[in-house]
């Protein structure tokens, strides 16, 4: 079929009074075709109408559409079984035409940001090879609008701590912030409310104000509003996660810096420069960084275990053992785990930013090989029998090792209840006696200071007769 421009020019070279043959031979076509273009005498394309094989069975292709729940070779399979005549390529075609299961398209929007006005930020799911096995990573990217800067980094889990920690090393990439941080309606910065309803958490919103910037929500389903992010997520899958392998975390976000240095200073053609130039022209813009902000941090309040370690998403990390028992504040933050005992630092680890389980002893909490633990702690038992009656100390020093491990404690305080209970000549003579036999049963030993007493403390003796009985 002769297109509108070939059609137009046969009907202008007939004005001029040329022959079917000339005009045949001038366009390069045949004669026939150029006598339906004549008889036609219209330069517009007529429409071309041809039956449909399958519109005889709309209203069934319709039904089954609906049971088959959209799929159109089920479609096919079930119009074949009741005898039509037709291939699964002329169905869709039918299907495209009639707007059935089809959409229309509408045509996308085209946004324009001038210089520090957005910057747009978004994390996406991505697999990459680490420490020899593929893992699921949490890739977080921040794009500039004007320049399309690109700053991306990877975490195992995207939590509001690690979102703080993410934008401070962006911020600190772009040495400014723009006016506005665009991001989709997700729970670590929305509050509540979606689109220009959202209300940001506090803690979020607080952020945002020291460096100047607000954050602002797309609203639902519109996706391309973020586009300037959103694009870059398939770029970082396809080329810098593809055949790329990483020793730890830290190791995969200096890469991701390296390439983004790189990218960034690579030219563009639907920019007419590169990102790093267009930057240049923008950096003036930026809100300045603050003189000095406080580094984030997550702080946890524990208590020092038996063994001399507390718990960070289930890492130990040692502390000094004299603070056994005692409650420690820590604060985690991007790199180290700091350990505090009211305003002083205690110890600091690197951090481990998997949960792993394992303990981490720094070498200054670790004892000399072959010295135990050194238990120093006198039972406040043995302390209140040395006060009271430092005599019996031979006989204590005796009984602790009749008795040892948890046998000690009861004997110990039957021990101190006979001190506390008889006076001192009839026990240190008991004592005294009882060390020489090497006798330990403290019921035995209380029947002698019982007998004692009897002895000399509680004798009768008789009064004076003055052979009156009346007097």
């Amino acid at each position: 079929m002769l297109d509108q421009s070939t059609r137009a020019a046969i009907l202008k070279l007939h004005e001029q009074g040329h022959s079917i043959r000339a005009i045949a031979r001038a366009v390069k076509r045949s004669r026939g075709a150029v006598r339906d273009v004549l008889r036609s005498a219209t330069e517009i394309v007529p429409e071309l109408v041809r039956e449909e094989k399958a519109l005889p069975y709309r209203d069934q292709i319709l039904e089954l559409y609906a049971r088959c729940k959209g799929n159109l070779v089920r479609v096919h399979e079930e119009l074949a079984a009741s005898g039509a005549q037709f291939s699964y390529q002329a169905l869709t075609a039918f299907c495209r035409r009639q707007g059935i299961g089809h959409e229309p398209k509408a045509p996308v929007g085209e946004y324009h940001f001038r210089p520090g006005q957005e910057m747009q930020h978004d994390t996406s799911p991505h697999r990459a090879e680490m420490g020899g096995r593929l893992r699921p990573v949490q890739t977080a990217s921040l794009v500039c609008c004007f320049s399309r800067l690109l700053f991306f980094q990877f975490f195992p889990t995207f939590t509001r701590f690690d979102c703080k920690i993410f934008l401070t090393d962006a911020l600190e990439y772009l040495q400014g912030a723009c006016a506005t941080c665009l991001i989709d309606n997700t729970h670590v910065v929305v509050l509540k409310g979606t689109g220009r309803e959202m209300i940001p958490v506090p803690e979020m919103a607080a952020f945002a104000e020291r460096y100047g910037f607000r954050f602002q929500a797309h609203e639902k389903g519109d996706a391309n509003r973020s586009a300037r992010v959103e694009r870059a997520f398939r770029y970082i899958e396809t080329n810098f996660l593809a055949g790329r392998s990483f020793r730890d975390w830290q190791d995969a976000n200096r890469q991701a810096r390296e390439w983004c240095d790189k990218v960034n200073a690579r030219f563009r053609d639907d920019l007419k420069a590169s990102p790093r130039e267009l930057f240049a022209a923008e950096r003036p813009h930026l809100k300045p960084l603050p003189v000095w902000v406080p580094p984030v941090y997550r702080l946890h309040q524990r208590l020092v275990d038996v063994e001399g370690y507390v718990s960070v998403e289930t890492n130990r990390y040692s502390v000094p053992e004299d603070l056994i028992g005692r409650q420690v504040e820590v604060r985690q933050t991007k790199d180290r785990i700091e350990i505090y005992r009211g305003p002083r630092l205690v110890a600091a680890h690197q951090r481990v930013i998997e949960p792993t389980g394992r303990k981490y002893r720094l070498p200054e909490h670790r004892r000399p090989r072959g010295q135990g633990s050194q238990h120093t702690d006198v039972a406040p038992e043995e302390k209140l029998l040395l006060e009271r009656f430092p005599e019996a100390a031979e006989y204590l020093q005796a009984l602790k090792q009749r008795y040892p491990g948890r046998y000690r404690t009861p004997a110990l305080r039957r021990l101190l209840r006979l001190v506390n209970d008889y006076p001192r000549p009839p026990l240190l003579e008991a004592f005294q006696t009882a060390l020489a036999y090497g006798l330990f049963d403290l019921d035995r030993v209380e029947s002698m200071i019982l007998r004692r007493l009897t002895r000399e403390y509680f004798q009768i003796h008789p009064g004076p007769d003055n052979g009156d009985d009346n007097a």
